[in-house]
């Protein structure tokens, strides 16, 4: 199972970050490189506990949907969120927000399982481990981009 981790210091308040972080019109901003879309559940606004939402994307140029639940959220310290349908076995990816001199740490620690056995795995090892760690970082300077610009 793997497990990505990425921290990124931003120059904003942990509130304002964590509140970005499940906004849902910001997560359609930080991921327009795959054309990512709300197209169910929760399509506005704040995510809280219990919401869920059905994102529709492009990834590997194959137009997918995945829909995630938000399972935990404690604010504006950590929030986590599941997959309940889509692409993957599984995933967990948990958001925590530290305040640090600078402003706040932001971690993101995504664990998931690919489905289909030992292919899945072999798809891991060449492509897909590598391919969601971009996509994180990616949405991760996103994010912090808007959150200076609005501090």
């Amino acid at each position: 199972m793997p497990k990505i981790v990425h921290k990124l210091i931003i120059n904003a308040p942990k509130e304002t970050c964590f509140d970005l972080a499940r906004n849902v019109e910001v997560h359609t901003k930080t991921t327009s490189h795959t054309n990512e879309k709300a197209v169910g559940g929760v399509m506005y606004g704040l995510l809280e506990q219990g919401d869920t939402v059905t994102w529709e994307a492009t990834h590997f140029c194959i137009r997918q949907r995945l829909t995630a639940k938000i399972v935990w959220m404690e604010r504006p310290n950590q929030f986590k969120d599941i997959m309940v349908k889509g692409a993957f076995q599984s995933f967990i990816h948990t958001h925590d927000f530290l305040e640090v001199p600078e402003g706040t740490l932001m971690i993101d620690t995504f664990e998931y399982k690919s489905p289909l056995g030992i292919i899945g795995i072999l798809a891991d090892k060449l492509f897909l481990e590598r391919y969601m760690e971009k996509f994180i970082i990616s949405r991760s300077m996103a994010l912090k981009k808007i959150a200076e610009k609005n501090s």
